[in-house]
């Protein structure tokens, strides 16, 4: 074998496996759900212990003003001087960054 030839299959093994690794990556730009939750939760710890969690697993689209945004929906429930509080939010997909958070009473 001639080491043209080596170097050859060499590139196109690069090129193919660069093309497959983009192609994945804009089938499904979200983050995972649940890596979402963790940082929700995480912060949530922050201010004292939670009771309970929750996320949707797929993407939903929330309208914020004009914006339409894609993001997963989920809720918190903590207690609060005896008593349970619940929050909603809505992460937009890609980021994790929280867009809307309700307290439900």
């Amino acid at each position: 074998m001639k080491t043209r030839d080596f170097l050859i299959g060499v590139v196109a093994g690069i090129a193919a496996a660069y093309v497959i690794k983009e192609a994945s990556t804009k089938v499904n730009p979200n983050r995972n759900p649940n890596s979402i939750l963790e940082e929700v939760k995480k912060e949530f710890k922050k201010e004292g212990p939670i009771d309970g969690s929750w996320i949707f697993m797929q993407p939903e689209t929330f309208y914020k003003e004009n914006i339409s945004i894609p993001v997963f929906k989920g809720g918190i429930s903590r207690i609060e001087n005896g008593e349970s509080v619940n929050f909603e939010f809505a992460a937009e997909s890609t980021s994790g960054t929280i867009v809307d958070l309700v307290r439900i009473s």
